[in-house]
């Protein structure tokens, strides 16, 4: 039986780079994969849920954000967890490149450009999710890689 998990995910733009983080070892999922800040729909409202996961999870406060967009939400099948994850996208940018306070979640970081993506061991469908609200940033050959 497949469950559905609603979820956020951030991506923090800066002089057409993102900042990806690298899953540790003491997350429940997806341990060493490159992800945008994550996490769980904890209430009503998805924007103030990937503004604590910011703030939390880089150290990025709220005054440093500005929202470019907020995409549509996507639904993520991974039929190994037996999980339907509900991903609610938003794109934010910084007039600066912030220092990254990383909590325990998190073992690494990087900017890089979109493509780059395609290099990387990511989550399931992150370049989707950044399409959803980056239109563009990606194109159709920057797919996401299994591992």
């Amino acid at each position: 039986m497949t469950i559905e998990v609603p979820v956020v995910t951030a991506f923090l733009r800066h002089g057409g780079e993102i900042l990806v983080l690298r899953r540790g070892e003491r997350v429940g999922s997806y341990r060493g994969c490159w992800a945008a800040v994550s996490g769980f729909l904890e209430g009503a409202d998805p924007l103030a849920q990937a503004l604590r996961e910011i703030e939390e999870e880089t150290g990025v406060a709220r005054a440093e954000l500005r929202l470019a967009r907020a995409g549509a939400p996507l639904a993520v099948e991974d039929a190994t967890l037996e999980r339907r994850w509900v991903v609610h996208p938003f794109l934010f940018d910084l007039a600066h490149r912030p220092v990254i306070r990383l909590d325990w979640e998190h073992t690494a970081y990087r900017w890089v450009r979109p493509e780059a993506l395609a290099g990387l061991p990511t989550v399931p469908s992150l370049t989707a999710a950044l399409r959803a609200c980056w239109p563009g940033a990606v194109g159709d050959r920057g797919e996401d890689r299994k591992d």
